[in-house]
């Protein structure tokens, strides 16, 4: 699964990543944890790329009350066509999650150690997302956001069993075109992720707390990486 990932870019670099055209910047977030803003990239009416900051954990449009309904953060690519919570959101409303990275953990419960997994060369990457346009009875209204996961490739493989789906600049136009391209042809063309090289670094226990959110939590422990 994927409960914890960073976006540091430079907002420049994320804009010319995914070719969008909005200016409005984002500061650099390194400890994002789920029901925080974050933002996407949607496919918007025009046809053109745009960005919007939603909640980090899909409500469907069919919840009555989300203070009552389960934090869904992580959608499985394998059963996402099926799921009640997801397969309306696969078909209509994929999106791109830009990051810079993700977090995972290892060992036993009370003594796991944190792992960063970046790409080898640098961010930013996307990772595969799908979003829903909740609307309460009194007129509130909240966009939310999950983000597919796939088996882990051999790197993230030695820290966990579970990774997010990346999607590689090729398969953008595709995945966001949701009128055109059939949900289950996006998957397919998106396979088990892009190929991008990754590495694992182990990196300081402060980033079990969500509250610490700044640059050296990224920093790596001596002697530890994965690639």
């Amino acid at each position: 699964m994927c409960s914890r990932f960073t976006i540091t870019s430079d907002p420049e670099a994320v804009r010319d990543y995914f070719q969008y055209r909005d200016v409005e910047g984002f500061p650099p977030r390194y400890n994002i944890a789920p029901t925080q803003p974050v933002p996407i990239i949607r496919r918007a009416e025009n046809g053109r790329r745009e960005i919007m900051l939603v909640r980090w954990g899909l409500i469907p449009s069919w919840v009555k009350d989300p203070r009552e309904f389960s934090t869904l953060i992580n959608a499985r690519s394998e059963t996402v066509l099926s799921k009640p919570s997801f397969r309306n959101a696969i078909k209509h409303r994929r999106c791109l999650v830009p990051a810079d990275g993700f977090f995972e953990w290892q060992g036993a419960k009370g003594q796991k150690r944190p792992y960063f997994i970046r790409p080898a060369h640098g961010g930013p990457i996307a990772f595969a997302g799908i979003w829903e346009d909740w609307m309460g009875a009194d007129g509130s209204e909240m966009w939310s956001m999950a983000i597919l996961t796939t088996s882990s490739n051999q790197v993230v493989a030695q820290v966990h069993d579970r990774m997010p789906l990346i999607i590689g600049k090729e398969h953008f136009k595709d995945w966001l075109d949701c009128g055109s391209v059939r949900a289950d042809e996006a998957l397919k063309l998106v396979g088990d992720g892009s190929g991008i090289e990754l590495e694992v670094v182990e990196i300081d226990a402060r980033v079990n707390n969500p509250r610490n959110d700044d640059p050296e939590l990224l920093k790596p422990l001596q002697g530890r990486l994965f690639n």
